[in-house]
């Protein structure tokens, strides 16, 4: 019989056939075949010439350690976070053991090599003795028992322990016969580990923030779900518990499946889209082989569109619409194989190209930073190891009406040219940034002006005091100041009236930005972003340009400040009469913005970077530039963008 009180989404609804935990055991593959990745044991796959990708071998193999003291986990490190918001120190030594295990499991497997098998045996037991899996600044050891180091009677599962137990699972179903034969005992440790640690608190408690019985549903849901599936299916030797774990897992998935709009947006943005809906995407495929093809999501209509959300808000180049907490310019080694095979299921040919748009043979297909699990796919994957290196498709217009975003270049296909990107939406999205009508312009697929992004995480990024960070304030996006007043967090501040349209000759969004100001005496502030494209000389206009006009309605005051339009550039910045001259950063072109009426007083504030999460992006500054749009109740400012010829 169904379980009366199971949560009915998506998934429910497209799996009847699994609708309690005995229907799903029925379904589920044995352990030692339940992971879609060959074990050690087929050397047709990681003997000397198997079809495990060798140059990926050989990049761990250069980089990898053996013998050598592992990475030292501290007291100190670890309660910094409690005493000073410093969380960095700590996860930075977790990460380097768990990237060093990783690499060896991999040469493990490819060599058999017993020296190897002590790395992988050595580098499981520091995992296993390690008094937590948690990262500290998710560990509520100090709200629950006022300690600043971990309570080993209450472990925490958070994502830093769903990412050990997964890596562990991995490493059981890779070396697991070789490890009975050179360490009999170590695997029984994994098992009671995994159950500790993970399993049994997941099935426990249903207090955990993540599972969204609330109903708001983010990245942490599928990442950890995605995990605990793994252990599992791999570690739970009882059917009928490991069925029940599975069953779970599938209603957690669900809630968050059930939370994507239907245009696949991700209102955390691109860079989260790896560690939120790209998560589901695995976990549901691993889901899909565990069951024999039994249970398969891919006619689930917001995970098909989702599978495009990558492509959508690509710039061009290593360049992506960053809006929340991710980098306009984020990291190059994402799971792209991941994203080719969800594209292969769905037929979405277009994500299909982005993902192989990526794909360099003779290169590395994947690294240890992503997870053992993503790099034994990636590894293994012969339709990822054989796709030969295409195009990015790079559309022309994406609208995506759950989230408000805009996307518009010159033309399909190339990153030649002017490229638009306004958001509306409001200030109580995940990661959330006070950025309701933000604009921002590429010139080439490059960022002039920008969202700078977000600093290293520390405690104050997820506190009360979010706020005070620069990054995250309106006064630091492209968006007005409005008496002196800046947006507002919380869903409430939000775009409205908000239109899109998109044709051959221009594309633009227009919304009233009023609600976003914690102001009574806003009657409306409404913003158009236009991008008008180039036309044949003989029509009109043979170059783009991106318009921007505020026009508003204020209640009169009497000696009320200036409103004040900020706009955020980077690259090498001269100021003049009416306009400022901006060579972005690499120095793919220039780009004149403007701004009428030309008189209106500018003010430019350079902000030096020092933290490598913006640095490394945008190099030392950033420049804001203010305009002042003046006491006048009601008024109306332009501001252009233009390529300089």
């Amino acid at each position: 019989m169904p379980d009366a009180d199971r949560f009915t989404g998506p998934l429910a609804q497209a799996w009847p056939q699994a609708a309690s935990a005995l229907e799903v055991q029925a379904l589920l593959l044995a352990p030692d075949h339940a992971l879609p990745v060959p074990p050690a044991d087929d050397r047709s796959v990681w003997g000397s010439a198997g079809s495990a990708d060798p140059p990926t071998i050989s990049d761990l193999r250069r980089r990898a350690e053996r013998g050598t003291p592992w990475p030292e986990l501290s007291a100190r490190a670890y309660s910094r976070y409690f005493r000073d918001g410093e969380r960095d120190e700590y996860e930075q030594k977790l990460f380097a053991r768990q990237h060093r295990l990783s690499r060896a499991a991999v040469i493990a497997a490819a060599t058999l090599d017993p020296a190897w098998i002590d790395e992988v045996a050595n580098g499981v037991t520091v995992l296993c003795e390690q008094s937590t899996w948690c990262w500290p600044a998710h560990d509520d050891t100090r709200t629950a028992h006022g300690a600043v180091v971990p309570t080993l009677t209450d472990p925490y599962l958070d994502l830093g322990a769903g990412e050990v137990v997964g890596q562990l699972a991995w490493i059981d179903h890779l070396l697991g016969r070789t490890l009975d034969e050179q360490y009999p005992g170590l695997r029984a440790r994994i098992r009671h580990e995994a159950q500790v640690r993970v399993l049994e608190p997941f099935t426990r408690r249903r207090d955990w923030h993540w599972l969204g019985l609330d109903g708001d549903v983010h990245n942490w849901s599928p990442w950890i779900h995605g995990n605990v599936l793994v252990a599992a299916l791999r570690l739970v030797d009882d059917a009928a518990a490991r069925a029940r774990i599975v069953a779970m897992v599938i209603e957690g998935i669900d809630r968050y499946v059930a939370c994507l709009p239907p245009d696949g947006a991700i209102d955390e943005g691109y860079s989260y889209w790896w560690h939120g809906a790209c998560r589901a995407l695995e976990a549901l495929d691993l889901l899909r082989h565990a069951t024999a093809g039994a249970l398969d999501a891919t006619a689930v209509p917001a995970l098909r569109a989702t599978v495009a959300f990558p492509h959508r808000m690509h710039l061009g180049g290593a360049w992506y619409v960053n809006h929340a907490d991710g980098p306009a310019r984020p990291p190059a080694d994402q799971p792209w194989d991941a994203l080719h095979r969800a594209a292969l299921r769905c037929g979405d040919d277009a994500a299909r190209r982005h993902a192989t748009a990526h794909r360099r043979p003779g290169t590395p297909v994947a690294t240890e930073g992503q997870g053992l699990g993503r790099l034994l796919r990636a590894l293994t994957d012969q339709d990822w190891l054989t796709a030969a290196p295409e195009v990015s498709p790079l559309p022309r217009d994406v609208w995506l009406p759950s989230t408000q975003v805009l996307v518009a270049r010159e033309a399909t296909g190339t990153a030649r040219g002017l490229t638009l990107a306004v958001k509306g939406g409001h200030n109580g999205e995940h990661h959330n940034h006070n950025d309701v009508g933000s604009v921002l312009v590429a010139l080439h697929g490059v960022p002039v002006v920008v969202d700078a992004g977000r600093p290293t995480y520390t405690a104050q990024t997820f506190s009360p005091d979010r706020y005070d960070l620069w990054t995250m304030q309106s006064s630091w996006h492209n968006v007005p100041e409005i008496r002196g007043t800046a947006q507002s967090p919380g869903h409430q501040f939000a775009a409205t009236d908000v239109t899109a349209r998109a044709d051959g000759e221009r594309a633009q969004l227009s919304l009233d930005l009023a609600r976003a100001y914690p102001r009574a005496d806003v009657r409306t502030w409404t913003r158009t972003a236009r991008l008008d494209r180039p036309l044949p000389r003989s029509v009109g206009s043979t170059t783009a340009r991106v318009t921007i006009i505020d026009a508003w309605e204020l209640d009169p005051a009497d000696q009320a400040p200036p409103s004040v339009l900020h706009l955020l550039l980077a690259g090498d910045i001269r100021l003049e009469p009416g306009r400022a001259v901006v060579t972005p950063v690499g120095g793919v072109g220039t780009v004149l913005v403007r701004w009428a009426p030309a008189t209106a007083a500018t003010a430019t504030e350079v902000r030096d970077l020092d933290d490598p999460m913006l640095s490394d992006v945008w190099g030392d500054q950033l420049t804001r530039l203010s305009i002042n749009a003046g006491e006048a109740a009601s008024g109306r400012l332009t501001v252009t963008v233009e390529e300089q010829s």
